[in-house]
């Protein structure tokens, strides 16, 4: 990759014919390409069998949107292990689409990029990399207004529940485990999930009975099995942890298998859990008309953004399912906020090197901020780990 560069920009008479409504234009949009290093090499079950290698870096993607009255907007998507220079590879071959169109059709302009890389589909690679446009485009509408973007959704909530998932990855000992558990507690976090999945699931079971010990009761705790269960070993473990208590067993099959999923959901007395892995609407319509989960999953920049995710949420909603969103906890806890049912939203720390500011966590609940729109700005250590960027357009 050959650092900063530009791409020619369309001409602003690319954009929607100018009406009364259209008061604002794209001007620019600039792109990066930041791997964040991790600070030791993460396993879970797909590691131990053998499917991926462990986790040492996140690609992230990172749209910057000005319009030219001067608003602007910031958003991301990201890739793990793989598909991070691919991202912004269709990135940047379809940013120029934006240029000269008025940056509040957030709608219809999730319509032209997607056709703009149709021959690669609407789901996976593509949506992603569309992702990253669309939450900057919301992130610019939410400042524009001078709310959170939890408020300019309609916020039904100003904190959600939160748990931490990255003290609990398979590669974690049992006694840093525990250990994990206890400051995650101390910190202030509302629940616990820790990674199950091994190829004896006597092994895993050892290891929430000790997190059980030193919990004692203090916090909710979930499961993720990271879909490494066949059906019938499923079944078999999902009983053997009923006595648990937990919130959730989550990616107990194939993210694909909606007819296993609905099964063991209906077999089992835990809910059920999944969605994370799906890139498109479509794709979670069919979990959730399928009654295969209690909880959807959906990772806002793996479905397309935020205008895809609150198509999903409002399925969601209308099955009365509660709601966990994946990852991403800058973007999902301002829409776990305005989700109508039961929510939690998941803490990583893993982001946190890469922006100025900071989500604050109190008595188990993730708080919305009052800074306007995802209320995120790129740290400068951030900026040191970028390995390409691209401009289109020209600032105002």
């Amino acid at each position: 990759m050959n650092g900063n560069t530009s791409i020619p920009g369309s001409s602003p008479l690319a954009g929607l014919a100018a009406g009364p409504a259209t008061t604002d234009r794209i001007a620019w949009v600039k792109l990066s390409l930041i791997m964040l290093p991790l600070k030791a090499p993460i396993s879970d079950a797909k590691v131990l069998t053998g499917r991926q290698r462990p986790l040492t870096e996140v690609a992230m993607l990172f749209a910057e949107i000005e319009s030219e009255r001067g608003h602007q907007g910031i958003g991301f998507s990201y890739s793990k292990r793989a598909g991070g220079p691919g991202l912004y590879a269709h990135a940047r071959e379809i940013a120029p689409a934006l240029i000269g169109e008025d940056p509040n059709d957030i709608a219809r302009l999730w319509d032209k990029l997607a056709w703009a890389g149709a021959s690669v589909g609407r789901s996976g690679l593509a949506t992603q990399a569309i992702a990253a446009f669309d939450v900057a485009l919301w992130d610019m509408k939410a400042k524009r207004a001078g709310l959170p973007l939890a408020k300019l959704l309609g916020a039904r909530r100003d904190s959600v529940r939160c748990y931490n998932t990255s003290g609990g990855f398979l590669s974690t000992p049992t006694d840093q485990l525990v250990a994990n558990c206890e400051a995650s507690i101390e910190a202030g976090i509302g629940g616990l999930k820790i990674k199950v999945g091994q190829p004896d699931p006597m092994a895993d079971l050892a290891r929430m009975e000790a997190v059980r010990k030193v919990v004692d009761g203090r916090v909710p705790l979930m499961v993720d099995a990271n879909q490494q269960w066949d059906r019938p070993t499923a079944e078999r473990v999902g009983r053997a942890l009923e006595e648990f208590n937990l919130v959730w067993i989550e990616e107990p099959l194939d993210a694909y298998d909606v007819e296993g999923h609905a099964r063991l959901a209906a077999q089992l007395t835990t809910p059920i859990a999944s969605g994370e892995m799906l890139t498109s609407v479509a794709e979670h319509m069919a979990l959730i008309a399928g009654n295969a989960v209690d909880f959807i999953q959906p990772d806002a920049p793996r479905v397309g953004g935020i205008t895809q995710f609150l198509k999903i949420a409002t399925m969601a909603e209308q099955k009365y399912l509660n709601m966990a969103p994946h990852f991403a906890m800058e973007i999902h806890l301002h829409l776990a906020a305005a989700y109508a049912h039961d929510t939690w939203v998941e803490h990583f720390d893993w982001l946190d090197p890469l922006f100025n500011e900071q989500l604050e966590i109190r008595d188990g609940r993730m708080l919305v901020s009052d800074r306007p729109g995802l209320g995120i700005t790129l740290s400068e250590q951030a900026l040191g780990w970028r390995a390409d960027s691209v401009e289109v357009g020209k600032r105002t």
